[in-house]
């Protein structure tokens, strides 16, 4: 028997590893203005040793959200820890309206934090506000063109044919909306 094939229905969470979870709360409760739904207290026996550590959960309207980790053991720190590279192209990106992206702007310029922590791009087929949170960790929030629909359309379309140009060797762009 053949069983359905079914897409996840959403993003449940992604998880990270914090240093400071006051600092990490009050970015994302404060300045991005994700309230913490949760904060379980742990402790349990994980890969061959007993952990210690709380897991913060900041929800987001879909009922997903951002979750971070701070460990008691700073010996599990040092092994988990969020040292991460500070590529422009590790990050997570969030969907926003205009109206929530203005708001998330408005309290990024409140909490001082200027460039190159935060930079506004406009890709053409969307606008994106980035910003780095206390543990270095890149954010996009990102508000869709119009029109953004009947291109996610054509890029679908053409999606597999794309990608095999491009790795064999033709490189030019096809992001002609900028």
């Amino acid at each position: 028997m053949t069983t359905a094939k079914k897409l996840p229905t959403r993003l449940h969470h992604t998880a990270y590893v914090t240093k400071d979870l006051e600092a990490t709360r009050a970015f994302y409760e404060d300045v991005i203005g994700l309230p913490l739904v949760a904060t379980w207290c742990e402790q349990e026996e994980l890969f061959g040793e007993e952990r210690t550590f709380a897991h913060c959960f900041f929800e987001m309207a879909d009922g997903s959200a951002l979750a971070f980790f701070q460990f008691a053991n700073q010996k599990d720190h040092d092994l988990f820890g969020p040292e991460q590279p500070e590529s422009p192209f590790i990050h997570i990106a969030l969907n926003v309206d205009e109206e929530t992206q203005a708001g998330i702007i408005e309290r990024i310029d409140k909490a001082g934090i200027t460039e190159p922590d935060t930079y506004i791009l406009d890709h053409g087929y969307c606008k994106s506000v980035y910003v780095k949170d206390p543990n270095r960790m890149l954010l996009e929030f990102t508000t869709d063109a119009v029109g953004a629909d009947g291109l996610k359309e054509i890029r679908r379309a053409s999606a597999r044919e794309d990608l095999k140009r491009w790795l064999g060797g033709d490189h030019t762009p096809n992001n002609d909306v900028r």
